[in-house]
């Protein structure tokens, strides 16, 4: 489980369930949790900046926030069991 802040202000934005080893490119809305699933763009609740676009990841049909490069930060945080 990652815990997912945002670069700018370190406001946390989300905890992610990542799929697979390599960078952080996307995040699918199915895998987040603690975020209100829209189809708005990804944006900082504090600071209020842009973090990601939503699309959809064409591949699997599955919605998805394609990720700013250097827009987030993600620390590893234990999962509750």
């Amino acid at each position: 489980m990652l815990s997912i802040t945002c670069a700018e202000c370190n406001a946390a934005i989300c905890h992610y369930q990542k799929d697979g080893p390599g960078m952080l490119r996307r995040m699918y809305l199915d895998r987040m949790n603690t975020h209100n699933l829209t189809t708005n763009d990804l944006m900082c609740p504090n600071c209020k900046r842009l973090l990601g676009s939503y699309m959809i990841y064409e591949k699997e049909n599955r919605p998805a926030y394609r990720l700013f490069v250097g827009s987030v930060n993600k620390a590893i945080v234990k999962a509750a069991k």
